[in-house]
Order: C-alpha cells, then sequence, then structure tokens
C-alpha cells in the first residue's frame, strides 16, 4: 500500500495554503511560471512516451494476429 498517497489525500486547505506559500517563498513569482511550464512539458513528453509504447503494442498485437491467419 502506498502510504504517500494517503497522506496527501488528507490534507485540508490550510496545509494546501501553507505549502503553495512556501514554495512561492522558495522560488519567487517570477520563478513560478518557468517550473509549471517545465512540469507541463515533462508530462506531456510522459504521455507521448506512453501513447508511442501503447501504439507499438498494438501494432505488434496486429501484425502478430495477421501473421496467424497467414
Amino acid at each position: 500500500m502506498n502510504f504517500t498517497l494517503l497522506f496527501i489525500g488528507n490534507l485540508g486547505g490550510g496545509e494546501w495554503l501553507i505549502i503553495l506559500l512556501a514554495i512561492v517563498f522558495l522560488f519567487g513569482g517570477k520563478k513560478i511560471p518557468e517550473l509549471m511550464r517545465g512540469i507541463g512539458q515533462g508530462v506531456r513528453e510522459f504521455n507521448d512516451a506512453k501513447k508511442n509504447v501503447k501504439d507499438q503494442i498494438e501494432e505488434g498485437m496486429k501484425s502478430k494476429d495477421g501473421e496467424a491467419k497467414s
């Protein structure tokens, strides 16, 4: 069982506010858009890679089925 997810799920509004204020304090207001942009690009690249792997697996399964029918 993943206890980290349980911990994050139990945070209330006040805790999230403190976390956000700490992030603003540590990174500054000008760095946060860069940080979010970097996170967005990372998520986008991960989703593209995941889609490519899924497509390759499906293509391999289709070619395997085609060979079996021949």
